[in-house]
């Protein structure tokens, strides 16, 4: 069966007009609420699946690199009266200045080694952030982190104050669509083909002269900007900031999105982001069980779905088509 190359961008394009509709059609703001958080963690999750699913080398730091990015654009904006606008653009080049310099190093090891350092990376990151309390305000966190000034587009001016505010929404929404767009050209070009054969057999690709750790470092970095991206986000949406949500834990709730959605898929992320998003929310029912179903869900799914749920309905979606297509005898 051929392929319809325009097929993917049609998608995409009903997906984001879908997600502009879909607030309209709720009543409650908490659910607009969670929406921002899932949209937020789409680009976490996409810059995971970099170098998870593109790469194949599992980094435990993205939760750490997502916490750099918040705190330098908090810091940027409550200390030295940088527009929330400006350090939209300068959190994730701090951010991915720092793990140039942590990914360096750390990417001369290979497997589970690799993971192991990046948990190094992410445990002292959150020491750093705790500790340090005359910068980061420690476990007390900094209180009214401001929101983006007001926006005018063609004589039409948006405001993002407001919890559930819509506008805010619209900006998640923009960056979530920008970073997988980012990612499906990266996937696409010479740089893609290259990092998804070192996933397959990065010792085969050193033979046929490819310098594999450039191409390691380059996701590894690219990775870590969109957490610090990510961060950003989070940090003027939610208005206060400390280092709880950066810890190990974030970073292995970010690497069981991109498992659960699908590694090294562009559409894996999105239902793995949205999936730990709402999940937690639809389980209030079992109360004190709450995390336990939870945790279960995710190891189940793990189990006896390794692909993810995203490979999973591609292939039944084939073998559909492929049972209409055949002639009947």
């Amino acid at each position: 069966m051929k392929r319809n190359p325009g097929f993917p961008l049609v998608v995409g394009v009903a997906m984001v007009l879908g997600a502009l509709a879909l607030p309209h059609a709720m009543s409650t703001p908490y659910y607009i609420h969670l929406l921002t958080l899932a949209l937020i963690w789409i680009v976490l999750a996409q810059g995971q699946n970099l170098t998870q699913g593109f790469v194949g080398y599992v980094s435990i730091a993205q939760a750490g690199f997502m916490g750099i990015g918040a705190y330098a654009s908090t810091l940027l904006t409550v200390n030295w009266g940088f527009s929330v606008w400006v350090t939209l653009f300068l959190a994730p080049l701090f951010t991915g200045f720092a793990a140039l310099l942590a990914g360096y190093p750390s990417l001369r090891v290979k497997g589970h080694y690799f993971s192991i350092v990046t948990l190094a990376y992410n445990m002292v990151i959150f020491i750093v952030l705790m500790t340090f309390s005359a910068l980061t305000g420690g476990e007390a966190g900094i209180p009214n982190v401001p929101r983006p000034g007001e926006l005018n587009l063609f004589g039409h001016v948006f405001s993002f104050e407001g919890r559930s505010n819509l506008n805010y929404y619209a900006l998640a929404l923009f960056c979530a669509a920008l970073v997988t767009g980012l990612c499906a050209m990266v996937l696409h070009s010479r740089v893609g083909r290259v990092m998804l054969a070192i996933r397959q057999n990065e010792d085969l690709a050193e033979a046929m002269g490819v310098v594999t750790s450039r191409y390691k470092l380059f996701a590894f970095v690219l990775s870590s900007m969109l957490a610090g991206l990510a961060g950003t986000l989070y940090a003027h949406y939610i208005g206060f900031l400390n280092p709880e949500p950066f810890g190990v834990d974030q970073s292995l709730n970010v690497i069981l999105a991109v498992i659960l959605g699908g590694s090294g898929t562009l559409m894996g992320p999105i239902v793995g982001a949205v999936s730990v998003t709402f999940l937690p929310e639809i389980l209030r029912f079992a109360d004190s069980f709450r995390l336990i179903t939870y945790g279960l869900i995710l190891v189940v799914a793990t189990i006896f779905l390794p692909k993810g749920l995203v490979p999973l309905a591609m292939g039944l979606w084939r073998r559909l088509r492929a049972q209409a297509s055949s002639p009947k005898a």
